[in-house]
């Protein structure tokens, strides 16, 4: 039988295409802030902290990376430490190529019938559009994937942890502790490097006050996206058989 026969690694394909797929589609559609209450049609939040006030505006990516939380739990749990590792050094390697390219493909010069028949259409400079929309800033770049990867390592050891504590009951509560901590290291160190150390030079109560509001957005969207996890779980013991995914479990709990 071949590798790519085996129902397991099948599903580790499976899981990994989906977590970094969107890991990769929350970069680059992250350059868009969009405002929560007018996309809803409700009247604005304001909210005030520190001596800063503002609504709930967040990044677009805000749209896929609770699947990629989720996806790093349902990976944990059949496939281990090792697993997430793998997975979450591919995205960073992934990350970082997609940027490089995105900026290659800024520095071509535009054809200027390209140019023209945009103007056309109402955008007066699409060379300048395209770079905006995907040459994020350098710090911006570096700030996000340093957070990503310390955030996914430090899900997967707390998450583990849990899971020796408890053994394969309480679901929920691994991946909503587990995300807890880890996201506020995600939420925190892209502003900071962002924001704070880069050329925007944020205040101090600035940066505490917007990652706050991050922070809490990110916890709201992973505990609504807990049944997520269970309906996974059916659908891997359905595709495997009981005995296999116990097994996988077991394998990935034993380190």
């Amino acid at each position: 039988m071949r590798t790519t026969d085996h129902r397991a690694m099948r599903l580790f394909i499976v899981l990994s295409g989906f977590f970094l797929t969107n890991a990769l589609i929350g970069e680059f559609v992250g350059v868009k802030i969009f405002a929560l209450e007018a996309t809803f049609g409700a009247p604005a939040f304001n909210w005030s902290m520190f001596g800063i006030s503002g609504t709930l505006n967040f990044t677009a990516g805000v749209l896929v990376w609770p699947f990629v939380f989720i996806m790093t739990d349902v990976i944990n749990e059949y496939f281990g430490v090792r697993g997430v590792r793998l997975i979450s050094w591919v995205a960073v390697g992934l990350i970082a190529y997609s940027f490089l390219a995105a900026y290659a493909a800024i520095s071509l010069a535009p054809a200027p019938f390209w140019v023209d028949i945009n103007k056309g259409m109402g955008v007066p400079d699409i060379q300048a559009a395209y770079s905006i929309l995907f040459g994020q800033g350098l710090w911006t770049i570096c700030g996000s994937i340093v957070a990503f990867l310390i955030s996914q390592l430090v899900d997967v050891v707390i998450f583990h942890r849990i899971v020796r504590i408890t053994g394969h009951k309480h679901v929920w509560f691994r991946a909503t502790a587990s995300t807890a901590v880890s996201q506020i290291l995600d939420s925190f160190v892209v502003l900071y490097i962002a924001f704070v150390i880069g050329p925007q030079h944020w205040s101090i109560p600035q940066f505490l006050a917007i990652g706050i509001v991050n922070y809490a957005y990110k916890m709201v969207a992973a505990i609504a996206l807990i049944p997520l996890l269970y309906v996974a779980r059916v659908g891997i013991v359905a595709y495997l058989g009981e005995n296999e995914a116990d097994r996988l479990r077991d394998e990935a709990a034993s380190g």
